[in-house]
């Protein structure tokens, strides 16, 4: 990984950890994730030693493993960085929720106006996660955690989505959270920071722009374009590109898609071939029989 994308990946994670430890954990808000898994448990167990944070960093670790020996050392490699990073800053700013530190200037959870901070820490941890989420992914990193259970789902059940996998496991946290807290305006209040994540993600990571352009070239770019076709149902292009260094020639697909698609798209290629190298544009306008977002 390049410098710029490495210094985005912990930024990116920092802010993650900033959000969760001091808007989320503080009020037991589930909104999914190993994060919300790691709350479930801990209510669950009720014990002094399975901390939140020690949870967290269990989890996330168990997580990597499993990305490791099941998707591969190419995606564990771009879950590494968060996955050392982020157990570590959630315990530092777990810290500032104490009413020690800063004589307690973060500290939310308190008996003052506290039907008003829990909902702003509803919907300011939703915004720093979503930050922290998006500038992670702009450096090319992947915050891992619960989202390596859907893929290593997709691997093995290739009419899955990703999208829908992720979504059914947080989903299935959340509601198993409910049950667990016995506080239903917790789980709605996760449940609304869930959509401001997405939100936030949408806006900072996709941007304004409707459609994206991807060049991959991969030694299975037959498999790559047939899965892109069948699922995706879009139309692609083939051009023949010799390598700079090798000298060897070398097919590139070119493909136009909607931001929606964006994460299945990645998902497909990866899926078929890990090595695949892939660009990404977006697109200013796409005009044409066929297009339709």
């Amino acid at each position: 990984m390049k410098l710029k994308n490495i210094a985005l990946t912990v930024l990116g994670t920092l802010i993650l950890c900033f959000g969760n430890a001091v808007f989320i954990i503080p009020f037991n808000l589930v909104t999914g994730g190993v994060t919300g898994v790691a709350i479930v448990l801990n209510r669950l167990f009720n014990t002094e030693f399975l901390t939140v944070d020690l949870l967290i960093a269990i989890l996330t670790w168990i997580m990597f493993f499993t990305g490791l020996f099941i998707l591969g050392k190419s995606f564990a490699i771009k879950t590494l960085i968060s996955s050392i990073i982020y157990p570590i800053g959630i315990s530092l700013f777990s810290r500032l929720t104490s009413p020690e530190v800063l004589g307690g200037f973060f500290r939310l959870a308190t008996k003052e106006h506290s039907q008003l901070s829990i909902l702003l820490a509803a919907l300011f941890g939703g915004v720093f996660i979503g930050a922290g989420c998006a500038i992670t992914f702009l450096g090319g990193g992947s915050t891992g955690g619960i989202d390596i259970i859907a893929l290593s789902i997709c691997k093995f059940f290739k009419k899955v989505k990703s999208s829908y996998a992720i979504f059914a496991i947080d989903a299935v946290i959340i509601i198993f959270g409910m049950f667990v807290l016995k506080n239903f305006v917790l789980s709605l209040l996760g449940i609304l920071t869930a959509f401001i994540v997405a939100i936030v993600i949408d806006k900072l990571f996709l941007g304004e722009s409707e459609a994206f352009i991807a060049q991959i070239v991969s030694k299975k770019s037959d498999k790559i374009n047939a899965a892109i076709i069948e699922t995706l149902r879009r139309t692609t292009t083939f051009f023949d590109v010799t390598g700079g260094y090798t000298k060897s020639g070398k097919k590139m697909l070119m493909v136009s898609f909607p931001k929606e698609q964006y994460v299945e798209l990645i998902n497909i290629v990866t899926s078929i071939d890990l090595s695949a190298f892939i660009t990404v544009h977006r697109a200013h306008e796409i005009r044409g029989e066929g297009w339709n977002n």
